[in-house]
């Protein structure tokens, strides 16, 4: 199949973009670089890429609506991958301005463009943060949603809607992702296990939001990229899925499980919790177990292993 995968040098995009090509499908990669962190590091996540023919990278904003008219009509589709946006709960409520544009502007112009050009099968990456600070566990598709407490969260939330609307204006068949928590090798510089492997390793302190009693649904890189896979697959209608681990951990079980992998002593930093920050996220993985097959298979403790083994080599 021919797929175009927006956000093809970030970290799930440039996975994405890889397994994409290791199953023998034309990808083409659209990017813009932005600098929410060093586009030399999204650079380097195509490194691979680059060397298969099947793989072509334009640079370019998802803002651009003439851009896109292009892209389409001489790439012509076949699916959509869309994992662009501008991604952090937290810098979301600094520049909010920004999240609206690129999440949800860049969002419709996807839309229109697939509606207009025939693309009718499109993959979604959309987000736990959706959920809020609930405390009903496991966190279900079918659970309100209309309560984010972040930017970015509403923007998500908000992506899911419009996809809903034009599939049932237009009847494009859309899978809407809920990704959790993901980590492993190119994860983003500035999220918590990239974060806390570089200061631990480098003997520095690490800031720790909290009592450390939060958890999160930390899902590794390898088993969101089969789901989104999957997804790509099977994508007909409107469906809404959780891709979690569904096993949360702990932070402070965290923290000791990298130290330990590091073999160095984590030294701490609490401060309170940060706005726009959940206590806890938690997936209920049923309907991706039934629908799409998706079974992740690596627990935190062998992720952050793996983790820690890229981190060294890199």
């Amino acid at each position: 199949m021919r797929i175009l995968v927006t956000g093809a040098a970030g970290f799930i995009g440039s996975h994405v973009v890889d397994r994409l090509l290791r199953d023998g499908h034309q990808v083409l990669g659209l990017d813009n670089f932005n600098d929410f962190y060093d586009p030399a590091i999204k650079a380097g996540n195509l490194r691979d890429a680059h060397l298969n023919d099947g793989f072509e990278l334009v640079r370019g904003d998802i803002l651009d609506t003439e851009l896109l008219e292009t892209l389409f009509a001489r790439f012509r589709p076949e699916r959509l991958i869309h994992l662009a946006a501008w991604a952090g709960v937290r810098p979301s409520i600094e520049t909010p301005e920004i999240y609206e544009a690129v999440n949800l502007q860049g969002t419709v112009n996807l839309l229109q463009r697939c509606r207009e050009d025939g693309v009718r099968h499109i993959v979604f990456a959309s987000s736990s943060s959706v959920y809020g600070d609930r405390q009903t566990i496991p966190f279900r598709e079918t659970d309100d949603v209309s309560n984010p407490i972040s930017p970015y969260a509403a923007t998500k939330a908000a992506g899911e809607l419009l996809a809903y609307t034009w599939h049932h204006l237009f009847d494009l068949n859309i899978h809407c992702l809920r990704f959790f928590t993901v980590y492993g090798p190119r994860q983003r510089p500035e999220m918590a296990i990239a974060k806390f492997t570089r200061a631990i390793d480098a003997g520095e302190k690490i800031t720790v939001f909290g009592d450390g009693s939060s958890a999160r649904d930390y899902t590794y890189i390898d088993d969101i990229v089969d789901g989104v896979v999957a997804s790509v697959e099977r994508v007909d209608g409107y469906r809404i899925y959780n891709l979690g681990n569904s096993t949360p951990t702990p932070l402070s079980l965290l923290v000791d499980t990298i130290a330990q992998g590091l073999g160095k002593e984590a030294k701490i930093e609490r401060l309170p919790m940060q706005p726009g920050d959940v206590s806890l996220t938690y997936a209920d993985i049923t309907r991706a177990q039934a629908e799409l097959n998706y079974t992740p298979t690596t627990p935190i403790e062998d992720g952050v292993v793996r983790y820690i083994k890229w981190f060294h080599n890199h």
